[in-house]
């Protein structure tokens, strides 16, 4: 409650109509500002057919829009009422709040320049390794969120796939249990296994290795001409990198038989 700004309540109390993901928990906030906006629903279920009632408000006043434990439209509902509303010729004002993505970049100590935010993952495994490892590839710091359920998951995968990457986990950004854990991703599936996993998650993702930036073909050439054999150069390739080992253990094979080596 102390984080929400006195524009923000003022906006509140001054629209005729408030969108909320979850009029339960919006309403508990309003009652105790003591502020008596009427409320309806726009949650990820019905948004598409709540449009044309909200366009209506907007043609008889001011609109506000919300979302729990977030900012709209950033993982949460919002981003098709604001695409329809700018569309009907409505201007869109934001109000600045809290937001997860710019509180866990500024209190990771991990990012001092770009980077790149990949909200939720997909909950298939094979979908969740390929976007994230989309992710690592661009050498650029990631931030993602995850829910409490499949944090462990997402360790996980952050131990294969990027093991030499520091990463800080918080948990409850902003909320009375906030609390963050620190560690290189190899590390944090341990870490995470005497903590309490409750709630909703923001994880940054340390900047590493760029494929962009650097050829690993130079590095594996390299190793080659030194006679070291192929799955060491694999397994200290994929700490620097975040590349899968048996990715990077193909493209050694694939570079011997192009060169005609064993």
């Amino acid at each position: 409650m102390e984080d929400l700004s006195p524009r923000a309540r003022r906006v509140l109390a001054e629209v005729s109509l408030i969108a909320a993901e979850d009029t339960r928990h919006t309403g508990s906030m309003l009652k105790r500002l003591e502020i008596s906006t009427p409320l309806l629903s726009n949650h990820g279920f019905n948004e598409r057919a709540r449009v044309e009632r909200f366009i209506e408000a907007l043609n008889a006043g001011d609109l506000a829009l919300v979302s729990d434990s977030g900012t709209p439209a950033i993982s949460d509902p919002g981003a098709i009422l604001v695409r329809a509303a700018a569309e009907a010729g409505f201007p869109v004002v934001p109000i600045p709040g809290p937001s997860a993505v710019v509180a866990a970049v500024s209190a990771s100590g991990l990012v001092d320049g770009p980077f790149t935010f990949l909200g939720f993952l997909p909950r298939s495994g094979g979908e969740r390794a390929a976007v994230l490892n989309r992710g690592l590839e661009t050498g650029v710091a990631l931030v993602l969120y995850e829910s409490g359920r499949r944090i462990v998951k997402l360790a996980d995968l952050l131990a294969e796939h990027a093991p030499a990457r520091e990463v800080v986990v918080f948990r409850e950004l902003t909320k009375l249990h906030e609390e963050a854990f620190r560690a290189v991703a190899a590390n944090l599936p341990s870490v995470l296994a005497t903590a309490t996993l409750k709630g909703e998650f923001a994880i940054v993702v340390g900047a590493g290795w760029s494929e962009h930036a650097i050829e690993p073909e130079l590095e594996i050439a390299d190793r080659l001409a030194r006679r070291d054999r192929p799955t060491e150069i694999a397994r200290d390739l994929a700490k620097v990198t975040g590349i899968p080992r048996s990715e990077l253990y193909n493209r050694i094979v694939q570079l011997q038989r192009e060169r005609g080596t064993t």
